[in-house]
Order: structure tokens, then sequence, then C-alpha cells
């Protein structure tokens, strides 16, 4: 094995995850000498999702926001509810622009490396190595984004509930949409008593993202998404013209599956297959800006990557949480508009940030408090 096929550090993936972590490395002195790899089968060329996130005043992504907002929408079958986001913005990510920025950004890093290969397995030693199609590779540690094979044999023992959806970003010829306000969650369209909603995204006057999301246990056929968009179009936005010039579509993990243990000393699993997406909610952006912020703190005090990763008390509180949703599915349209009525906007946003205090806690727990919850608490105990 010759020294181009030895790296510091090996990212498998460039995904969030490892495109994140490549610009951590970047952007920090401290590892200018480190020979940095990248890995992916994909060049990352088409734009295959949206992330949303809130943060206060400006942030280190907001050249290649694509749109932010500062008011929200919650409709429940019973009620609406509009959520003044101050002091916080709610902004939107099209994959695509994070992409292009990330490699135009690497690309200008002599020790940074793309490898277009696709991987087929790493082994855990004091120096691992990962094999490609072409190529085996070494290194000091490997992050790897690649979902632990045991998930897909022992998911169903542990609590999980799927975050699915598809969405269309369509185009209509005439002012349909209030761009100033986005609907975090639209309960008046469901699928049976199921957690289901519509979740839509205003661009402008003319051109809107309409997703229509399950929280379940199971995924649906490809055309159940397709009629609800359209009905929820037809019936609740009243359009009939429109024109459909983007789709997208995923399939998320909401579970307390221990991802965090496959994690060794020279491995680090990054991403979804660190349990980086927060397991009540999906989103993963902003808590995979943070876990890379850690990791990166712990590689400079020449401490194990994983270290303090996760908070325990915020892992309770989300199997508690998707106890409730797995076995009383029912329940979601009530959840979340009790956590939407009863809960200001900077605690519930702190609280899923993980930075709430323990009064903060206590206060979103009482505005959830059912006998539904009691049975989760203590079955999760």
């Amino acid at each position: 094995m010759n020294n181009s096929e030895f790296f510091d550090y090996i990212i498998v993936g460039n995904g969030l995850a490892g495109l994140q972590l490549a610009l951590s490395f970047a952007e920090q002195p401290f590892f200018k000498n480190k020979q940095i790899a990248l890995i992916d089968k994909s060049i990352k060329n088409k734009n295959d999702k949206t992330w949303s996130f809130w943060e206060k005043e400006k942030g280190k992504w907001d050249n290649i926001v694509e749109k932010s907002w500062q008011e929200a929408l919650f409709y429940s079958s019973r009620k609406q509810i509009t959520l003044n986001l101050n002091p916080y913005i709610y902004k939107t990510i099209r994959a695509l622009n994070f992409y292009t920025e990330a490699k135009r950004i690497l690309s200008k890093k002599p020790n940074i490396h793309f490898i277009i290969d696709e991987v087929l397995k790493v082994e855990n030693s004091t120096k691992p190595t990962v094999t490609t199609i072409t190529n085996t590779y070494s290194a000091h540690h490997v992050f790897d984004s690649r979902i632990p094979k045991d998930y897909f044999s022992e998911a169903n023992n542990y609590t999980k509930v799927i975050q699915h959806f598809k969405g269309w970003t369509i185009t209509t010829e005439t002012p349909e949409f209030n761009p100033e306000q986005f609907t975090m969650m639209d309960y008046r369209l469901k699928d049976g008593e199921q957690t289901t909603f519509t979740y839509v995204l205003p661009f402008s006057k003319t051109e809107a993202l309409v997703e229509f999301t399950y929280f379940t246990p199971n995924i649906v056929e490809e055309e159940t998404y397709d009629e609800y968009i359209k009905e929820y179009i037809k019936s609740i936005l009243k359009i009939e013209n429109y024109k459909i010039v983007e789709i997208e579509s995923g399939n998320i993990p909401m579970t307390n599956f221990p991802f965090e243990n496959y994690s060794t000393k020279n491995i680090t699993k990054i991403g979804t297959a660190g349990g980086w997406v927060k397991g009540s909610t999906g989103y993963s952006f902003k808590h995979t800006e943070k876990k890379v912020s850690t990791i990166i703190k712990n590689l400079k005090a020449n401490k194990n990557p994983s270290e303090n990763l996760f908070k325990k008390k915020f892992k309770f509180y989300d199997k508690v949480f998707l106890k409730v949703l797995k076995d009383e599915n029912h329940k979601g349209e009530w959840i979340f508009e009790q956590f939407y009525t009863k809960n200001s906007i900077e605690s519930m946003f702190r609280f899923l940030d993980e930075d709430s205090s323990l009064l903060e806690e206590f206060k979103i727990m009482k505005s959830l408090f059912s006998f539904a919850f009691i049975k989760a608490f203590f079955k999760t105990l």
C-alpha cells in the first residue's frame, strides 16, 4: 500500500454529515496538514432533498438559504394557530445548493481529496481500512455514514416510527401563496387516524413545496402520497392549475435504535448511521452541525471523536415520545396541537435543539400530560 492510499481521516459518504464534517476540517488551521479523503459513489449533482431548520439571526449557511420565514402556521382539525417565530428564523436549503457550495470550498483545499467509488466494507483495526470496488484505503480514523446492518435485522426490537414523505414543488401562473408564512403542520387532510400532515414552504407568490408526511410504523405505496398531495392542492389550497417542477421523497428513521454503540475507537458512525437524526422529530441539519462541532473539539483535544455526542435525558424524552406515537399513532395530531398551543416558540425550539432548562422541559412535559404519556413513561423506565 503506497502513501497515496493512506489518509489521516477518511469520510465515507458525501451527504449532509460527511460534507459538514469535511467543511469543519477545512476551516480549522489545526487540520491543514491532515490528509482527508471523502469517498462516495455519487457526485452529488441532483437536488434529492430539502433541509429546513431554525436559528437566531444570521447563520453560517445564509449564503445558500433558499428562503426564510419568521411566521408559521399550524392547523389541527379543530383550530388554526399562527406562530410568531421571533427571535428565531426558519430557513430552508436545497440539497443541491449545499452540495455545490461544499464542493466549491473543499476543492480549493489541497489536503482534501474526493474519491468517486462505492465502499464495500470498512474494517476496524488500529489503522482501519476502507475497501471500495477499485481499491483499499487506510486511515488513522474513519467516519462512516453507512447504516449498520444490524439496524435492518434488529430495528423491530426497538421503538421505531418512520417519517416518510413525498413533496411536489409546484408553480402557478397567478399569485396563490403567501411567501411570508409557511405551514409547519396541517392536519385538515389525513390518511385515516394515523399521524399524517401536510407541510408547505412557499418560496414566492407563485411557487411552493407541498409535502405530505407520515409519522407511522409502516410506509405506503408511492401513489398514496400523490393522491393526498393532489387532494390538498385542490381542496385546501384551492388551486386548479399548476405545474410540478420538482419532486422529492424521503424515509427517515425515528427510533431509539442504539446507532451510537456502533462507533469504536477508530471508526465513528456519523449522520443517520450515528444516531444524529433527532428521534422525536426527524430534524437533522442543526443537530449535525452541533455533532460535528463536538467531534472537532474532541479531535483537537486528542479525545475519542464520539465522546459526549449525546445527552441521555433527551434520549429518554425521545424514547417516551416515540413510544406514544408507535402505540397510539392516532394521538399525533393532539400531541402536536398541545405542543404548539401551550408552549412558547423559544421554549419549544430550545427543547428540540436539546438546549432547554429543566424548568422548560417540565413545562413541555406538563403540556403533553395524558394517560398515553404516563404509560409510555413507565414502559420506557
